[in-house]
């Protein structure tokens, strides 16, 4: 049997905020303002409604990988839909949908992707979550463990040394979870559960009244739990309502795509990768995905460990949700279930992704050799700060003491170990080693330790340590704090990029080489603009020359603007910055006292090429081009002399810009 013929809807790919619906959409959206109940009928006509795909929203290679998928699993037949709920027994056999979403936002489905089915105990990660945010570990953990029970999802036991469900993932611990919610009343918990799931889901879920109503008549095995848990201490309220709210728990409606959002908030260490908004602590979900893990899958998960080693849970709707962490949630919805509980058509989906993709937990795929970018010292790069010769010179001779590291991927145990291990070989005869953090995806607890250990390692041997791009990075989120007692004693700093970070190091070796800052304002035969012309040439340019000061961070240029006057600095800095704007652009040099900046105008006479901006109080020369050429026709050697100056400018920046590249081929 054809899945196009029974329940495929083209799947989709839909961005992070935004979803295209056709025309044939509308009658679907405004169905939704009708109960659950109401509205299935509505829900299964449209999944099998074969409807022409649109090139907008199918097209792509996981799309097409989804699809094909899809059409190769769906002639699997075995198994049954769940009846012990009645109203379950209701569900098309031949639903089925898979949904992928990655850790970014963006969502591929295929199939039923729109149908709603109630979550069932695909809920229970997320109130353990939900538990551990409201309640601490510690408290959840003297009312649920976390060991595999090998019993089915429903037993009537509990650990026999502790007196407590063995853990959340079975009907016992869930039970034990409904009563941790904050809210007092009915109502107010399952507003409180709504919202919860709605956050995970990143849109607003309701209940499904015929399935709760469904539950709540048929779960006589779930109330002789709920009384077996009072007698024992583990839940405290009166067993009806803590029931009431557990069986509403399960009736929440979902579809394929929201599970698979939900399932990449776990991915993406808690922060909704749709909504962007953080929804649990990464400590959280380390515990949560440590539990499905090894319960999710009650008696088949070591199977499922082996066959597909993701962390996953299932629900007797005949969903299941698997998540990779860092990368993507995965969400498939087939109501034949196996033995234990599990959808079958779901198994055989997330073992096909997990062998086609190499998604099993277990594979390698942390190479942390790769953690170093590349490494060089300050003799073979220098900042893009505007140098004198004699500065030159002695940045060569000692620009060996500055060392320069880029790191990047994330800096885990394994990464981050390897990274100061290196990082401390090649700061053997440093005073200043220069980590950049450009590049890194994240920053552990482990890896924080062992870099603040570097800090101290070099520290001793008078090197200090320089973490670039670390401000303003979401993240390396608490990098900063982790440090605060390293950087109060000066042991460390932050700077934001390694541009600025290498002219601070220069600036420093060339203080402690002698070669002082200029004085506070140049005379006209101290620039270097005019540097080789005769007293009379320069008393000639006096006259046509006026001050100009800025205030820092103001812009003095801007790209596109008419090029009419040349600046030279005679006190203060400036940055040349090219880019979408001063605030954001990237600094391609550092012009200091005696140098120029603008002096194309007097080569093209065309539009400026970049941004200028003061880093400092400024106090600079001009004199406009139009006056440069005029004084040519009385003292051509003025404009010859300031033509080899802006040559020999140029060229020394050029040299500098290709030892750069050299290094960092």
């Amino acid at each position: 049997m054809s899945i196009r013929k029974n329940c495929e809807r083209p799947a989709r790919r839909i961005g992070a905020n935004a979803r295209t619906f056709s025309a044939a959409r509308t009658a679907i959206l405004y169905a939704r303002a009708l109960p659950l109940h109401i509205r299935k009928d509505i829900f299964r006509s449209d999944c099998k409604m074969d409807m022409p795909p649109s090139p907008a929203m199918s097209s792509g290679p996981v799309w097409e990988y989804l699809r094909r998928l899809l059409e190769e699993t769906s002639g699997i037949s075995d198994g049954k839909v769940a009846d012990y709920i009645p109203e379950l027994a209701k569900a098309d056999p031949e639903d089925f949908a898979i949904a992928i979403a990655t850790v970014d936002g963006t969502v591929y489905s295929a199939g039923c992707d729109e149908r709603e089915f109630t979550i069932q105990s695909v809920s229970k990660p997320f109130l353990f979550a939900h538990a551990i945010e409201t309640h601490g570990i510690g408290a959840v953990l003297r009312k649920v463990g976390v060991e595999p029970t090998g019993d089915p999802f429903n037993s009537i036991v509990l650990d026999d040394l502790n007196n407590r469900p063995f853990n959340p993932m079975v009907n016992a611990g869930a039970i034990a979870m409904a009563e941790m919610l904050a809210a007092r009343t009915p109502d107010a918990r399952q507003a409180e559960l709504l919202e919860m799931f709605g956050k995970f889901a990143g849109r607003g879920l309701g209940i499904d009244e015929a399935v709760y109503r469904s539950e709540s008549e048929t779960g006589h095995r779930n109330r002789a739990i709920a009384y077996m848990m009072l007698n024992s201490g583990m839940i405290d309220g009166p067993p009806e309502e803590v029931l009431d709210i557990y069986f509403r728990q399960c009736s929440v409606g979902v579809t394929t795509r929201d599970l698979a959002v939900m399932a990449s908030t776990l991915a993406a260490h808690g922060r909704n990768p749709v909504t962007g908004a953080r929804v649990l602590a990464p400590d959280t979900v380390r515990d949560v995905l440590s539990v499905m893990a090894t319960c999710g899958m009650y008696d088949y998960a070591g199977q499922w460990m082996f066959d597909v080693g993701l962390p996953a849970k299932s629900g007797v709707s005949g969903a299941i949700i698997a998540v990779l962490p860092g990368q993507l949630g995965i969400a498939v919805y087939s109501p034949r279930l196996d033995s234990v509980g599990n959808s079958i058509r779901g198994v055989e989906v997330c073992k096909r992704l997990a062998r086609d993709f190499s998604l099993h937990a277990y594979i390698d795929r942390s190479d942390t050799r790769g953690v170093v970018r590349r490494r060089y010292r300050g003799d073979e790069v220098r900042s893009n700060r505007v140098r004198s010769r004699r500065e030159l010179d002695a940045l060569s001779e000692r620009g060996r003491e500055i060392v320069v590291i880029e790191a990047q991927g994330p800096l885990f145990f394994g990464s981050a170990e390897r990274l100061i291990r290196k990082t401390a070989a090649f700061a053997q005869d440093a005073r200043v080693a220069i980590v950049d953090f450009r590049r890194v995806a994240y920053v552990d607890g482990a890896a924080t330790t062992l870099l603040g250990e570097l800090v101290l390692d070099l520290a001793r041997r008078g090197c200090r340590v320089v973490f670039t791009d670390v401000k303003g990075n979401a993240n390396l989120a608490g990098f900063e704090t982790a440090l605060a007692d390293k950087l109060e004693t000066d042991q460390c700093e932050l700077e934001s990029d390694i541009d600025r970070a290498l002219e601070a190091a220069e600036d420093a070796i060339l203080a402690e080489a002698g070669q002082a800052g200029p004085r506070e304002r140049l005379a006209l035969a101290e620039l270097e603009l005019f540097q080789g012309l005769g007293k009379e040439d320069l008393a000639a340019l006096e006259g046509s020359i006026s001050s100009y000061q800025f205030d820092s961070g103001e812009t003095i240029l801007r790209a596109g603007d008419d090029a009419q006057l040349i600046f030279i600095v005679a006190r203060g800095s400036v940055s040349i910055l090219v880019g979408s704007d001063t605030a954001t652009g990237r600094r391609v040099a550092s012009v200091g006292p005696g140098q120029s900046f603008g002096e194309m105008a007097l080569l093209d006479g065309g539009k400026r090429s970049a941004d200028v901006r003061a880093d400092t109080p400024v106090l600079a020369y001009g004199i406009a081009v139009e006056e440069l050429r005029r004084l040519f026709d009385a003292r051509p050697q003025i404009l010859t002399t300031i033509y080899a100056n802006i040559i020999r400018s140029i060229s020394s920046r050029l040299r500098n810009a290709n030892d750069h590249l050299r290094a960092l081929q």
